[in-house]
């Protein structure tokens, strides 16, 4: 028998394993892919840490939770500045006085903020109804069109006009020539890729790989107390109500043979004709130049059946069902949902990392 069996070795299981594990629990962790890490898997490639699954920046406004992951890694010093491309233009992200002076041929904040009102003005009236009217109240036409419409209609697979508006209930504008996209005050990539961190965390406790729980999720359920389990909730009580929908992606990786491909580590094609939405040169998280670079295309697409799901698609209609899934498993014992699927929820790595510590406190008393 075993205190606990943790479904999923990303962060919250992971984290989860690490502190039940110190406090003297017997554990056993399954994983359905063939490595540990979930999607913030790092694969070394030509000396390059690659970002498996997507660009993994680590950054929180949390000291503790700061302090909790130095544990296991060393963070370098790496601040998220991505950059847009439109067709032939480029521009800064976060939307700020760089961004702001190439779209509008301004160079105060006055003269930006002039130039945003006078935009977002002719919207001021509406109700929104849909993520583009939101956007346009927020924004104005210029930075919708050309860094918002596209990106958003791919990374969700419809129309603006289809999304609701309590997608983006702010956009921020920051009239300061920064780029830091993040205000967190702790910034990183662990130096040695984020696998590391996975490796400390699972040390000396029974990992399978390549593992369904599913599969045989009976006899896992009599050879434990309670799971843990981090994979999507719906699929787990078998669709007793439905499908929930998922958002999922497709990853291209490639090696090449050239030092530097595009010059920072993340830039997003925000016109709609380009099928990816951003391209990832790994060895920028890193600041390496010598040798050869690995980039990574980035492609969003519909989630089916046997696709790893990356975003619930969390409109009026998906939490609906969520709660009934909530609910339900308030009534069972054997059994708790966390992570960004059990929970059906977008949680940064911070987050994941502070509920996973917050039912370790609460759980293993």
């Amino acid at each position: 028998m075993y205190d606990y069996i943790i479904v999923g070795a990303g962060f919250f299981g992971s984290i989860f394993a690490y502190e039940a594990n110190k406090r003297g629990k017997k554990v056993l962790v399954l994983e359905k892919r063939n490595h540990i890490g979930g999607n913030a898997y790092t694969k070394k490639i030509e000396n390059i840490h690659v970002h498996y699954y997507g660009a993994h920046i680590f950054h929180t406004k949390d000291e503790e939770i700061w302090k909790y992951i130095n544990q296991f890694t060393k963070l370098n010093h790496y601040i998220n500045s991505p950059i847009a491309r439109y067709k032939n233009e480029v521009y800064n992200l976060p939307f700020n006085m760089n961004t702001f002076s190439k779209l509008f041929n301004v160079f105060t904040p006055k003269e930006a903020l002039e130039a945003v009102e006078k935009e977002r003005s002719i919207y001021k009236d509406i109700e929104p109804q849909n993520l583009e009217e939101q956007a346009l109240k927020l924004v104005g036409k210029t930075i919708y069109e050309k860094l918002i419409k596209g990106y958003t209609e791919k990374q969700w697979g419809t129309k603006a006009t289809n999304l609701p508006a309590f997608i983006i209930k702010r956009l921020p504008l920051r009239f300061t020539y920064d780029n830091n996209y993040f205000n967190d005050p702790y910034q990183g990539i662990p130096e040695n890729g984020y696998t590391e961190i996975f490796e400390k965390l699972l040390k000396g406790i029974e990992v399978r790989l390549n593992t369904d729980f599913l599969a045989n999720k009976e006899m896992y359920l009599k050879q434990t107390n309670k799971v843990i389990y981090t994979g999507t909730i719906d699929q787990y009580y078998d669709y007793i109500f439905g499908k929930l929908q998922y958002r999922s992606l497709r990853f291209d990786h490639q090696l090449l043979n050239m030092e530097n491909f595009q010059g920072n580590a993340v830039i997003n094609y925000t016109e709609y004709e380009i099928p990816y939405t951003r391209i990832i040169e790994h060895k920028h998280f890193y600041f390496q130049i010598e040798g050869k670079t690995v980039i990574t295309y980035e492609y969003p697409k519909t989630y089916v059946d046997g696709d790893d799901p990356y975003y619930s698609v969390n409109n009026n209609e998906n939490m609906k069902v969520y709660e009934k899934y909530k609910e339900h498993a308030k009534n069972d014992n054997k059994v708790i949902f966390g992570g960004r699927l059990g929970s059906y929820k977008y949680y940064n790595m911070d987050q994941v990392i502070k509920e996973a510590l917050n039912l370790a406190t609460k759980e293993l008393k």
